[in-house]
Formats: structure tokens, C-alpha cells, sequence
């Protein structure tokens, strides 16, 4: 197929992009290059790929360059609560006006899939999430994805993924992710220290949220119109379960409790992942893996504010 990925020089989008290649696709990555092109440089020998600098905002822009698009994934938007906080206007027109231009250029004729987030369900009371949980999201990011969802959902033919906590190393690595940060501070500082240290989060790695995409977009047909929380119950955990498994690869780490902090989207749940466990999705990556990968590469990377504008 010929598949557009907004956001596609992003965190999710340089895990998900080689893959695609690797299953003969042809890609069109659209992005404005927020973190630079370094990321996505390797494909530009790949006859199937092809860039264009594009906001999603533009959508004169977004339609001329999705003329031959036979499947759109939409992974472009301004990520977590704190920089949708810094920048809520941005994020309003980001994460809503924008994926209103992408369900206006795709229409209902070509397929749809939505990287979205479990942001989305805001304070659940310690209930055990499913997809039709309620929606009662708190932060300005949880409402702007959720206005997304409805945007995609009622325009197109589409699925939508809410996706757990992901971590990680991708090409465009994130540093602002809850695993990501924590092996980090542990590398870099010997100590991590904890606000809300037993509410439950749920993560994935982001190779298997790719895997995942690929999943969708090979049984799009019976998936459409569908809402999937995107995970596997296995990673579901408290911080500090996060904070045990990193002092098993980082020796000499201690772990104490914040004074203050708190989660603006009130995330303390878990989440059921049966729906796409259905359809045959598993992790292949299992925390510990994960953070192990990170330890490896994290002290090489010179730590600067993420302010990240593709879905995790």
C-alpha cells in the first residue's frame, strides 16, 4: 500500500516507518521536523520512501500530498500533559484542528488508524479499564486526544488506538517518558524520587506499539469503527514495580518518596487489553528488556527539555 504517517519523523514514527519499508510499503512521512532530520535520514535511499516537511495544520498542504495515500497513520500531535500545558493553544490546534484536517482529507474511503492514549479515561477510581470505560479526561492533552477520537471516528473510516505508557529506544528517542526518564535519573544521578509511587500505569515498548500498527493495517477490515486499548496486562504496574525492576539493572540505586507531585490525569488504573489480545496482539518486549536497552544507550544522550509533538 501507499501509507501517509503524519508525525512519522517522531518517537513512534522512526520505530514504525522501517518496518512498513521492511513490508514493502511505500511510506510518505509528513512532519515539520520539530527534533531535526536525523532520525528518518537512513530511508532517503529507499526508492518506497518519500518527505515532505508538512504541518497538519496546513491542510491545503496535508491534501496535496495525500492525493496517492491508500491508508493514513496519524501519529502527529503535541504529547502529555505538561507540554500541552506550556503551549495549550498550540496543542488545541495541533491535536484537534489538525486531525480534523486529516479526517478531512482522508474522508471514508481510505482507512484511518489513530494513535491515541489512555490519557483519554482520566480518573477511573482504581477501576480496571476497558474501552468503554467512560471518557473523563482531566488534563488538556487527555481532552484535546479525545476530541481527536471523536473527530476521526465520526469522518472516517477509521480505528483508534489508546495506547499505554510507552518506553523505550526508537531513533528519536524521548527522554520525557515515565521509563525512559526513570533509567536516566537512576544512570545519571543514583536515586530516583517518587510522587505517587503506587498508582498503577500500564506500558508497552515501542517496538510492539508498532508491531501493534502493523497489526491494524493488515486486518483494517475487521477492526474498523473499533476503539483498542493497545497494551498487554503483563505491563501492568505501579511506579515503583518500574523503580524495582531498574535497580535490578542499575546497581546502587535508591528509591524514595516525593514530598510532592501529582498526576494531572490521574492515572491510576489497570487495563484490559482482551480486545486486542483477540485479534492475536501480545508484548514481545518485556519491561526489563526494555530498561536493560535503555541503560545501554541513555548515558549518550545529552539531556535536554523533550517537547515532544508525536503521540507516544
Amino acid at each position: 500500500m501507499n501509507i501517509l504517517v503524519t508525525g512519522g519523523a517522531g518517537y513512534i514514527g522512526t520505530t514504525l516507518v522501517p518496518l512498513l519499508l521492511d513490508e514493502g510499503h511505500h511510506v510518505t512521512v509528513l512532519d515539520t521536523l520539530r527534533f531535526g532530520i536525523g532520525p528518518i535520514l537512513p530511508w532517503f535511499r529507499q526508492p518506497r520512501f518519500s518527505f515532505a516537511r508538512v504541518d497538519i495544520r496546513d491542510r491545503p498542504a496535508l491534501a496535496a500530498h495525500a492525493r496517492e495515500a491508500e491508508a493514513f497513520v496519524h501519529l502527529a500531535a503535541m504529547v502529555g500533559y505538561p507540554a500541552c500545558a506550556r503551549a495549550p493553544a498550540e496543542a488545541q490546534t495541533i491535536n484537534v484542528e489538525g486531525s480534523g484536517n486529516v479526517a478531512a482529507v482522508a474522508g471514508r474511503d481510505r482507512p484511518v488508524l489513530l494513535a491515541s492514549t489512555g490519557s483519554c479515561y482520566g480518573d477511573v477510581g482504581g477501576a480496571v479499564c476497558t474501552e468503554d470505560t467512560p471518557l473523563r479526561p482531566l488534563s488538556l492533552y487527555g481532552q484535546t486526544k479525545a476530541q481527536a477520537e471523536t473527530l476521526i471516528l465520526s469522518q472516517c473510516n477509521a480505528v483508534v488506538y489508546r495506547m499505554a505508557t510507552v518506553y523505550g529506544v526508537s531513533p528519536r528517542l524521548r527522554l520525557d517518558l515515565l521509563v525512559n526518564d526513570f533509567v536516566y535519573r537512576a544512570l545519571h544521578e543514583h536515586r530516583l524520587t517518587v510522587y505517587e509511587g503506587h498508582h498503577r500505569r500500564s506500558f508497552l515498548h515501542v517496538h510492539d506499539v508498532a508491531r501493534a500498527m502493523l497489526l491494524a493495517l493488515d486486518h483494517f477490515a475487521e477492526m474498523s469503527g473499533r476503539v483498542l486499548n493497545v497494551g498487554d496486562e503483563i505491563q501492568n504496574c505501579t511506579k515503583l514495580d518500574v523503580c524495582r525492576v531498574i535497580q535490578q539493572v542499575v546497581p546502587g540505586v535508591t528509591v524514595e518518596a516525593a514530598a510532592t507531585g501529582r498526576d494531572l490525569d490521574r492515572r491510576d488504573y489497570a487495563v484490559s487489553y482482551a480486545r486486542i489480545k483477540a485479534l492475536g496482539f501480545h508484548s514481545t518486549v518485556s519491561l526489563a528488556d526494555g530498561v536493560r536497552e535503555l541503560a545501554q544507550v541513555v548515558p549518550w544522550i545529552e539531556r535536554r527539555e523533550q517537547f515532544s509533538n508525536v503521540s507516544p
